[in-house]
């Protein structure tokens, strides 16, 4: 637990740090007793100046920033909320999938099946995001395509919902997958890989990177 920070860190100044956030593990804690331990709580036994900017989902790994000033955490929430930030992930997907496009569906939580949430064409709260084939490959003799995802907005499960959507699941999402192609692999084959922003003090783009794992 104490080399957590050691062992994930990617970058840290005054003002904020970047960290390589590991597939299974909750940003925030949840609810329930059970759902305490996650990433801030880990970070603030080690830093007690962390503080939330943005989060993952717990089975989705890659680049995760936290704030260690009040300054930095505005900052960067402001470039969050008003889209100045530049993200992108890579996904593996079923199928096989050709060319790059942009996906403009909604993307709405579904209150009848939590914590699912569901593409809906009807609803005015915009949700995009632009895809590029990468590769393609097999997994247990299945196909599968390797894309990088860029969201335009940033709603949840909106990269998992937008996949589905599109005819594509991501592999081993056990929400928005198919039985067959949850189990094509052992976790959900979603990395948040590229991170970049202005800094908070010198107002220069900084970016950040963080291996794919699949």
């Amino acid at each position: 637990m104490s080399n957590f920070l050691t062992e994930h860190l990617i970058h840290r100044d005054e003002d904020f740090m970047v960290i390589a956030k590991p597939a299974g593990i909750l940003t925030v804690p949840g609810k329930t007793e059970d759902l305490q331990d996650c990433v801030i709580n880990r970070l603030l036994k080690i830093e007690p100046k962390t503080l939330l900017i943005h989060r993952l989902d717990r089975d989705t790994s890659g680049i995760l920033v936290f704030a260690l000033s009040r300054w930095g955490q505005k900052s960067i929430s402001r470039q969050f909320q008003e889209r100045q930030t530049s993200k992108t992930y890579q996904a593996v997907v079923a199928g096989h999938l050709v060319g790059q496009g942009t996906i403009d569906v909604p993307v709405v939580y579904d209150p009848e099946h939590p914590p699912l949430h569901i593409a809906d064409p009807q609803n005015n709260k915009p949700a995009l995001t632009e895809w590029q084939s990468i590769e393609h490959f097999e997994i247990q003799g299945q196909a599968v395509t390797r894309v990088k995802l860029t969201p335009i907005t940033g709603r949840s499960h909106q990269l998992r919902v937008h996949m589905q959507f599109l005819g594509h699941p991501i592999i081993g999402d056990t929400l928005y997958a198919t039985p067959e192609q949850q189990i094509l692999m052992p976790r959900l084959c979603l990395h948040a890989e590229q991170l970049s922003f202005h800094h908070p003090k010198t107002e220069e783009d900084v970016q950040f990177y963080c291996p794919v794992p699949f």
